[in-house]
């Protein structure tokens, strides 16, 4: 090859590393995909949401693209994986999958960081006035509604009660809440259990045909040793009067609702979505989404996290004086 058409070459190779320099894909935005979970549930509201934000929608350096899934331990699965960067993930599954506890799976899903305490939800035990039912342990024998088969409200029941020795003692029904509440209000059920934000719809709906109680369920907690052999769940007061004839304060105990991120996001990723989505503006659009998100906030950002946090969030959470 003669001198000239060295040169040429050169120039040809020169400029075709230029052009593809300057491609789009050499600016392509870092992709987030953020898990929810079944269409009309909140978790996907809180996927939703994030994209939506007019603010989050015009970052230059990554786009947030909300994807729907089965839920808490779906989303645990993929964000490990890094097929889903970001997810709603129960503190209990975060919990339970580091440490290889995850009921028929001994993995152990390190890849999984907390990023944010989203919302609550609360356990809540519904029984007639008069019957007796102080405690869990009071059910042997009875009928309950134990949440639908498949469900975190089922799941739950499960695991507290099969604790508390009485899974097996109990007459057991899986159904909906307002199915529950129905069968309830025919003297078909002894007593429901819920695992869902308060004051729910059905039990408003038991209230109006029966005089009920709830049971504290924090006592049978703090007695039994389960916080310590659950950690992920935390006190909680439901309200007096947050149901008719309910005049008391009443104890019990929740899960929290968790935003994780898998290891793999960059910190800076991170940090910048947390400023948006809590800044006073980010706040008020979740809010608008959906009114469970009141709970959010800088004061209650690091509530009921018993694992690991992402770095991005640990460096935001520390600024905002949250972290020590």
């Amino acid at each position: 090859m003669g001198s000239k058409q060295f040169a040429a070459s050169i120039a040809v190779t020169l400029l075709t590393g230029v052009s593809l320099l300057f491609t789009p894909s050499a600016f392509a935005k870092e992709r987030v995909v953020f898990g929810g979970g079944p269409a009309g549930g909140t978790f996907q509201v809180v996927a939703n949401a994030i994209q939506v934000f007019k603010p989050m929608k015009s970052v230059a350096e990554f786009k947030v693209q909300a994807q729907s899934s089965a839920g808490s331990v779906e989303n645990l699965r993929k964000t490990d994986a890094n097929r889903q960067q970001m997810s709603v993930v129960y503190s209990g599954h975060v919990w339970l999958g580091r440490n290889g506890k995850m009921k028929n799976d001994t993995k152990k899903y390190e890849n999984v960081l907390a990023v944010s305490y989203l919302y609550g939800a609360p356990a809540q035990l519904v029984t007639r006035k008069g019957s007796g039912i102080k405690s869990v342990a009071d059910l042997a024998g009875k009928k309950v509604g134990v949440g639908n088969a498949g469900s975190g409200a089922f799941a739950n029941c499960e695991l507290f009660f099969n604790y508390m020795k009485v899974w097996d003692k109990v007459e057991r029904n899986a159904m909906g809440y307002n199915d529950a509440a129905q069968a309830f209000g025919n003297n078909q059920l002894d007593a429901f259990w819920l695992f869902t934000a308060f004051p729910s719809g059905a039990v408003i709906m038991a209230a109006q045909t029966n005089d009920i109680e709830l049971v504290n369920l924090h006592e049978d907690a703090v007695n039994s040793g389960f916080y310590k052999e659950y950690p992920y769940f935390a006190k909680l007061i439901i309200p007096a009067n947050t149901y008719k004839g309910v005049t008391m304060d009443m104890p019990s105990f929740q899960d929290s609702t968790l935003w994780v991120a898998s290891s793999q996001v960059p910190a800076d990723t991170v940090y910048k979505m947390l400023s948006l989505v809590y800044s006073d503006e980010g706040l008020k659009h979740m809010v608008s989404q959906k009114k469970t998100f009141k709970e959010m906030s800088i004061e209650t950002g690091a509530k009921g996290i018993v694992t690991p946090l992402h770095p991005g969030a640990e460096r935001f959470w520390k600024e905002k004086g949250v972290l020590k």
